[in-house]
Order: C-alpha cells, then sequence, then structure tokens
C-alpha cells in the first residue's frame, strides 16, 4: 500500500520516531566503531533538541547495528556504557529515549540487523501502541532507509557521512543535512 506523502506539521504524539545511532545523534567514526563512552560525541545541536522531539513524538526508539560487539571488538558492557551516556545526557536536556535495541550480529542475514526489520519489530512488542503507518526512521545509511520502508514506515535520511546519496531516492521520503534540520522543520 501507498503512504500518502509525509507532512511533517501533521506529527503528533501519536507518531514514533526510530532513530539510527551513529552518525545521526552521534558523530560517526567512519570505517571503525564507537568503543567507549570517551568516543561518543554527539552531533551539532544534540541532546538539546531531544527536548523538542520528546514534546512531539509520542515514542522515541534508537535503533543501531553494533557489530563491533558481534566481533568482539568491544563487549555489550562497553555499549551499555555508550548508551548511559547518551541517555544521561539527553535526560539532562529534558528530552527521552523510550527504548533503545542493537543487532550485534556479524550476519547480514540475521533478521534484527538492519536493513531487516527485527528491531522495529521487537520495539512494537514492548511498545504495542506504535503504528508504523506513523512511524518516521531517520539514518544516514541506505540500509536505515530500508529498515524503515521493511517495517512499513517513512524514512528521512540525513546526509552525515554519506552525502552522495542520490535524492530523490525510492527509499527515502525526505533528506535534510543533520538530524537538527529536520528538528526546525517540525
Amino acid at each position: 500500500m501507498q503512504q500518502p506523502p509525509l507532512n511533517l506539521k501533521a506529527v503528533d504524539k501519536s507518531w514514533t520516531l526510530f532513530l539510527d545511532r551513529d552518525g545521526v545523534i552521534n558523530e560517526d567514526k567512519v570505517g571503525s566503531y564507537i568503543f567507549t563512552p570517551d568516543e561518543f560525541v554527539f552531533m551539532k545541536g544534540a541532546p538539546d533538541f531531544f527536548k523538542e522531539l520528546t514534546d512531539k513524538f509520542g515514542h522515541i526508539i534508537v535503533v543501531t547495528n553494533q557489530r563491533g560487539v558481534g566481533r568482539e571488538l568491544m563487549t555489550e558492557d562497553d555499549l551499555t556504557a555508550i548508551h548511559k551516556k547518551m541517555t544521561t545526557a539527553i535526560n539532562a536536556a529534558g528530552g527521552e529515549i523510550d527504548g533503545i535495541y542493537y543487532a550485534t550480529a556479524i550476519n547480514n542475514d540475521d533478521p534484527f540487523r538492519k536493513p531487516n526489520p527485527g528491531m522495529a519489530f521487537r520495539a512494537k512488542v514492548h511498545f504495542p501502541d506504535i503504528d508504523f503507518a506513523k512511524s518516521i526512521m531517520i539514518g544516514n545509511k541506505l540500509s536505515d532507509m530500508s529498515f524503515g520502508k521493511n517495517a512499513g514506515m517513512y524514512t528521512i535520511f540525513v546526509a552525515t557521512t554519506n552525502p552522495e546519496v542520490p535524492f530523490p531516492h525510492p527509499d527515502i521520503d525526505l533528506r535534510f543535512g543533520l538530524l537538527q534540520d529536520f528538528v526546525k522543520a517540525l
């Protein structure tokens, strides 16, 4: 079923925002991983604009592929410490992350690894009121866009680390330079 065009002015508390992490919320370490909380650096404007996002959306869910854990380059405890730094700063700025889902699998066929929609379906189990037709996935890779489309969401591409991705693109509904630019457009 074809969705109507995304109207950002229609977004209210019945909507859910799904966010990739690296290159969206924090600066990406291209070709590597964020291994420690010290390496986690927020993108421009964050964490302050998360209050606006929290005021606008019913749920904010982070979905992130974390193959570095699967490759044993870091532990789940390391990942938890990074996410604690992220959520503590977002909470201190008046924002809230409702859930963080991550895929540690090495194999691209894993149902939870983006572009497969397993993390979205897991989030819906924990938050049954999520309506994928009223959800937006924001990411900086085409795999994020495919993840969103595979779950029936709208998609927004942020051109932080992959500005060469063409737009218009069949998997991308809207495109912004940064997550902060999306927040300004709401």
